[in-house]
């Protein structure tokens, strides 16, 4: 038998090393791209990609196209706008002011804004950057107050008017965690106010150009030439449409990059090349005044995943969708840039992490991952839970019918969906078992409550039955008919109307749905939720408005 010179048998076995290294990198990014395969074709948007462990991009692609009409194909150097992940970047400016001494995080916004309301309780900018504020989101007033996102563009101006005008909180700041746009918006006004700069040009100066960040820019203008920008889509029965944004509002969102610049965004948590204080700073979660610490720190979430730390945040603005995923312990991260409205880079983020930390993660248990056995109610037990019940905070509804001999539930932006009882109280959704409706207990004189649970989302919501509206006939709904003006909208002026036998609101920037009464003197159409005010003689004198993100937005009678 013959034997290899040790020599040779050292670089052999490098060799062999190396080679099982690299087929086994090649499976895991042949795994990767059957996650994208679906838009990984010349005739569908899609998306970029970066693969980052110890302080390497490891794996980087583009799947499909970054601009249709010109065949222009998807590369990890394609610009996008990464909507809500830009809040991130709009904190670290504040974070850096406050570093400097020129602000407090715990200062009252109205040092900034004298403009803006006393409220109850002061707004400090650590309510602005916990979501704590109770601020209604301006985005939706925007809309509400006319400006359709698809052809018009209110101005800065514009936008702190509307946010002046309300009246009131969604909730004193400081009682409760619900994500608003406002907040990170006015921060970037802060911003620019302290320094005396855009911010645009304060994030170059602190952030963008230290960084080597050479194509991200806060887009301040929506008429800007970006070059090698993807376009954002959303997709249509007959293929795909452009959807751009044209709001020049920044803080909340607006950041155009690659990602390959966030690459270098993502290796300042490790290098301190900012600073070391200032990266800790970014992760320091805020806190109820109850003292409940929330998930949420200066633009990110920091929470676990299967067992591990994660540092995360989404984006989602006109046809973009954008996540960073970072697991700091392992030096992971996944970036994944999206220039179309369906696709889920989070979700799909999420499973490449499941390839690459495989032997770390924690599966559930095998008592865990045991499904709850469904239990048989009688149509009685179900029929007793049938009607409309409202969500406690924005109004929003669902509405839980019988069919076939099965509890169905719609509403909160869902179709019709089954529901599968667990107990007697207890059901879950038939398609996302994680969507979970619990019936609690009753209390005597009072409507029968419940809660929703979205565990995916890591969300909840508090609903309570309503009466039923009675029969409304087309003579009755003519009641509720005629003109009402909102001072808080910019003094946007509503015509309701009976038509076909329906109530509905006839407004420039409100879709032409029909309103569906769920309640004495409360109708929706799915997005909208109103309910009506009557005056000293039972007569109507107007209604409180309510979408997601903003509630009980005043209208009275013309």
């Amino acid at each position: 038998m013959r034997f290899l010179p040790k020599s040779k048998c050292f670089w052999f076995l490098i060799l062999f090393l190396s080679v099982a290294f690299f087929l086994a990198a090649d499976e895991k990014t042949d795994r990767v791209d059957q996650i994208f395969a679906q838009w990984d074709t010349t005739s569908s948007p899609g998306a970029a990609l970066a693969i980052i462990k110890d302080g390497q991009i490891i794996y980087e692609r583009g799947y499909g196209l970054a601009k249709i009409e010109d065949g222009m194909i998807m590369t990890p150097s394609r610009i996008f706008d990464i909507g809500s992940v830009s809040k991130q970047f709009t904190a670290a400016c504040v974070a850096i002011l406050a570093k400097q001494g020129k602000i407090s995080l715990d200062d009252d916004i109205r040092k900034y804004f004298p403009e803006m309301p006393r409220y109850e309780n002061p707004i400090a900018i650590k309510h602005l950057i916990y979501h704590t504020s109770g601020l209604r989101d301006y985005n939706g007033l925007l809309e509400l107050a006319g400006f359709r996102p698809e052809s018009d563009c209110p101005n800065v101006a514009e936008a702190l008017e509307v946010i002046r005008r309300q009246k009131r909180l969604n909730y004193p700041s400081g009682e409760e965690f619900s994500y608003t746009n406002t907040g990170y918006f006015l921060l970037g006004q802060i911003v620019e106010r302290v320094s005396g700069k855009s911010l645009n040009a304060f994030a170059q100066e602190y952030i963008f150009k230290p960084l080597a960040m050479e194509h991200t820019l806060y887009q301040d203008d929506h008429t800007q030439i970006i070059k090698n920008r993807a376009t954002g889509y959303d997709p249509t029965d007959k293929g795909y449409k452009i959807d751009m944004s044209n709001w020049d509002e920044t803080g909340d969102g607006n950041v155009y990059t690659s990602v390959e610049d966030l690459y270098f965004w993502d290796q300042a948590f490790y290098n301190n090349k900012l600073g070391k204080d200032l990266m800790d700073m970014l992760h320091t979660v805020g806190t109820l005044n109850n003292g409940k610490k929330l998930d949420y720190a200066f633009g990110l979430r920091v929470s676990e995943y299967k067992g591990l730390k994660i540092v995360r945040h989404t984006g989602s603005w006109a046809g973009f969708r954008a996540v960073i995923v970072r697991f700091p312990e392992q030096k992971f991260s996944v970036i994944c840039l999206a220039n179309l409205s369906s696709l889920n880079p989070s979700d799909l983020s999420l499973k490449v992490a499941d390839i690459y930390l495989s032997d770390l993660l924690q599966e559930p248990s095998k008592e865990e991952k045991k499904k709850a056995e469904p239990v048989t109610l009688s149509n009685q037990e179900l029929e007793e839970k049938v009607g409309h019940y409202e969500e406690d905070r924005f109004h929003s509804w669902i509405s839980l019918t019988m069919k076939d001999g099965q509890l169905m539930m719609a509403g909160m932006g869902s179709h019709e969906r089954a529901l599968v009882p667990l107990s007697k109280t207890a059901f879950q959704v038939q398609d996302s078992p994680d969507i979970t409706l619990e019936f609690l207990p009753d209390v005597k004189g009072k409507p029968r409550p419940a809660v929703l649970n979205n565990f995916g989302e890591e969300e909840s919501f508090n609903l309570t039955k309503a009466a039923p509206p009675g029969r409304l006939t087309p003579e009755k709904l003519k009641e509720y008919s005629g003109d009402y003006t909102s001072e808080e909208l910019l003094g946007a002026t509503y015509r309701l109307v009976v038509e076909n036998g329906s109530l509905a609101v006839r407004f420039r920037s409100i879709p032409k749905k029909p309103l569906k009464a769920m309640a004495p003197d409360k109708f929706t159409d799915g997005y909208l939720s109103l309910e009506f005010v009557r005056g000293k003689g039972h007569g109507i004198a107007g209604f409180k408005l309510s979408i997601d993100g903003a509630a009980d937005i005043g209208f009275v009678r013309k």
